[in-house]
């Protein structure tokens, strides 16, 4: 049974003539006349019946009829959905996020994509870059976002290079001085953030590749939580820059140079199922903003 069966009845019935509907459709009455028989084999049932007044409908016919209306509807519904997803104006757009990202990256990025598309319902799911990177796998959302986990069958769409800098409290006698070294930080109380993250590695290696031994530390599980003992002078913090730009911006936190730090940054990527095909729509859209390619960074 195809749609044009469906339609060709519906026209059929409401005009009450092969002729006039074929016109109407734009097909010959012989090829109308065989998409009726072909629907009707289909139903097993004769759905009209010819008299000196035109096409009536059979008591099946009459009982098909409001199905045939309302899947014509539904189709025309879903065709219009399709459009509507492929343009970007509706829709869902299910996301991944890693914990950091998702609070000092995504919001902008949401606030915008939002402004420009305010009829897209928007599912954010966090967890750390390995489950966020499982979840694309699963197809349980269309892109993810974390740092670049590389798997055979996910593509990484780089985005966004976060440095880690170290910040003090304005008061901290580091906060007088032009820079100071690896060995200055780690005499330092310093505070740490969660263990399961890619950013306490990446302290960890600081301090490995400069030999320095810390004095001692304070293990947070989150990077709000650590800012807060920074601004109380409890110890020092090597933190995402974007984590700390408001605070910085504010004057709770100060900015040190670490003359002697080795590389300390991380890639941010959008992360998508090779097999997808080419992105379109929604998650076309949401990655030109993600990306910058929509003139604004």
């Amino acid at each position: 049974m195809l749609l044009v069966h469906i339609e060709g009845f519906l026209e059929v019935a409401r005009l009450g003539s092969v002729s006039r509907a074929a016109d109407v459709l734009y097909v010959t009455q012989p090829t109308l006349t065989a998409r009726l028989q072909s629907l009707e084999r289909d139903m097993g049932h004769e759905l009209f019946v010819r008299t000196r007044h035109g096409m009536r409908l059979t008591d099946e016919g009459r009982a098909f009829l409001p199905f045939a209306e309302r899947a014509v509807r539904a189709l025309r519904d879903g065709r219009r959905a399709i459009d509507e997803v492929s343009s970007g104006l509706a829709g869902q757009l299910l996301l991944a996020v890693a914990p950091a990202a998702s609070t000092y990256l995504l919001p902008p990025v949401l606030e915008r994509f939002v402004s420009r598309h305010p009829r897209v319902e928007i599912a954010v799911r966090t967890g750390h870059s390995e489950e966020v990177q499982q979840l694309v796998l699963r197809d349980e959302v269309q892109l993810g976002i974390g740092r670049a986990l590389k798997h055979p069958d996910v593509e990484l769409i780089p985005f966004h290079e976060e440095e880690l800098v170290l910040v003090v409290a304005p008061g901290h006698p580091f906060a007088r001085r032009a820079d100071v070294q690896m060995s200055d930080v780690g005499s330092q109380q310093v505070i740490m953030f969660d263990r399961a993250s890619s950013y306490y590695e990446i302290t960890q290696a600081a301090f490995l590749a400069a030999g320095v031994q810390t004095r001692s530390m304070m293990e947070l599980d989150n990077i709000e939580a650590a800012k807060k003992m920074v601004e109380r002078r409890l110890g020092v913090a090597l933190l995402p820059r974007t984590a700390v730009d408001r605070e910085v911006a504010a004057g709770a936190l100060r900015l040190v140079r670490v003359a002697d730090a080795p590389h300390m940054r991380r890639t941010i990527v959008a992360m998508r199922r090779r097999d997808s095909g080419p992105p379109s729509g929604l998650v076309s859209a949401f990655l030109e903003l993600l990306v910058g390619k929509d003139g604004q960074t």
